[in-house]
């Protein structure tokens, strides 16, 4: 095979070490290769750059595993060009897996040209992706923390959460401080309602009226703290999003446009896929990185079923919720698109086809700065009129009335 790239390196990386094997093929062909092990602090991953310039690599490979990669990468980035690989397109011979030869396996395949690098944005998105991804994570930490406190309230046989919409609202959490506090009487604690809970005083009244004891008062405040202290977290972090997505300001506001997209899922679209979509030539490409196409599964002429990979797990998480949401608001595109494949795909195949259809708005409306254009619910229909009209008629005729259909000259 072709030598695509003549002084080039494998990186097989792990938690606590990186086995390096640099290829170095000569004029006749020979291939030179040297092989070392290094440490992932700072200091050593530094030393394996260095060992790399003395051999004037200008290409590098690693595997994208777990997280272990992202210190190298960050500190290797501008020395070489450095590819991040699929695990799975480069599985090594079978009997043959060591370190070392892992590393060896690596650099061969790219010495011959037969990687192609995963899409590793710059480091300012990739900052802005950590500080989304951790305000998610601190956004279900908070929601499990209210699954809880709604837990202890019913062993405590309070009822709540029956009552009012929120238990983590203003009203809600004055009244569970106050049983923190050791007040008892449920009259008091109804009085503590405020906006649209106070037509609401005799049903509190009786929902607050429990056996709150010892360990429920413990597990109560603890529950209330770790909630508190979320909350101003996201606040904090949210702000520091905000902060860095400025001058991107007027995007979200027109991704903001597109049905079950708020400003929050418009900000983990940003951060995710970004503005500039060169590296995605369509926006099938952009639906396969981002796992929202089914895989090739066909053999013999027949074609089994194809899951959808796993891709970018966080931004399919954020078009599985504005999906969600899209499908509930009347009169739309995406609602009656849910409607027509819902019955023969089931609701979650149904979604991903929804949250797909999302991203290709979302590609279109960045690569050339447009608005999102509500197809409208009748898109179907005024698509193919001749059509819905013979349904329509084999319905009326089914029901044993007679009718028939005038023909309709084409438009010129």
């Amino acid at each position: 095979m072709q030598v695509v790239y003549p002084r080039c390196a494998g990186l097989d990386v792990h938690k606590l070490t990186v086995v390096a094997c640099v290829m170095v093929t000569g004029s006749n062909g020979v291939v030179d290769k040297q092989t070392q092990t290094f440490g992932t602090t700072t200091e050593d991953v530094l030393k394996l750059g260095d060992w790399l310039r003395t051999f004037q690599v200008s290409h590098a490979a690693m595997e994208s595993t777990g997280v272990y990669w992202k210190p190298i990468y960050n500190l290797l980035e501008g020395l070489f060009e450095l590819l991040v690989v699929n695990a799975q397109h480069i599985k090594a011979v079978p009997g043959r897996k060591t370190d070392v030869m892992d590393s060896e396996w690596i650099a061969d395949l790219l010495r011959h040209g037969l990687l192609r690098g995963s899409f590793i944005p710059p480091r300012p998105q990739r900052e802005l992706r950590e500080l989304v991804r951790h305000r998610t994570n601190v956004v279900q930490r908070r929601a499990q923390s209210v699954n809880e406190l709604q837990k202890v309230l019913e062993s405590a046989n309070i009822k709540l959460a029956g009552v009012a919409s929120d238990v983590t609202g203003v009203s809600a959490t004055e009244m569970l401080q106050g049983l923190l506090a050791g007040q008892a009487d449920p009259e008091a604690l109804a009085e503590l309602a405020r906006g649209k809970l106070k037509s609401k005083r005799e049903a509190l009244r009786k929902a607050l009226r429990g056996d709150l004891r010892e360990h429920h008062r413990l597990m109560l405040g603890q529950l209330l703290g770790d909630i508190g202290w979320c909350e101003e977290q996201v606040l904090e972090v949210s702000a520091e999003i905000a902060r860095r997505l400025k001058d991107q300001q007027e995007v979200i506001d027109r991704l903001d446009e597109i049905p079950g997209v708020n400003e929050r899922i418009a900000q983990i679209i940003v951060a995710e896929v970004g503005t500039n979509l060169e590296k995605f030539p369509t926006s099938k490409h952009l639906s396969s990185w981002a796992g929202l196409c089914p895989g090739n599964n066909q053999s013999g002429g027949k074609r089994r079923r194809g899951r959808i990979r796993p891709g970018n797990r966080s931004l399919k998480q954020a078009l599985m919720e504005a999906a969600n949401a899209a499908v509930r608001k009347k009169e739309t595109y995406l609602q009656t698109l849910y409607g027509r494949l819902v019955g023969r795909r089931g609701r979650k195949r149904t979604l991903v086809a929804v949250g797909r259809t999302i991203l290709e708005s979302v590609y279109y409306m960045l690569k050339n700065g447009q608005h999102y254009r509500e197809l409208g619910a009748d898109y179907f229909e005024r698509r193919n009129p001749e059509a819905l009209a013979r349904k329509l008629a084999r319905r009326i005729q089914r029901l044993g009335f007679d009718i028939s259909l005038p023909t309709v000259p084409n438009a010129a």
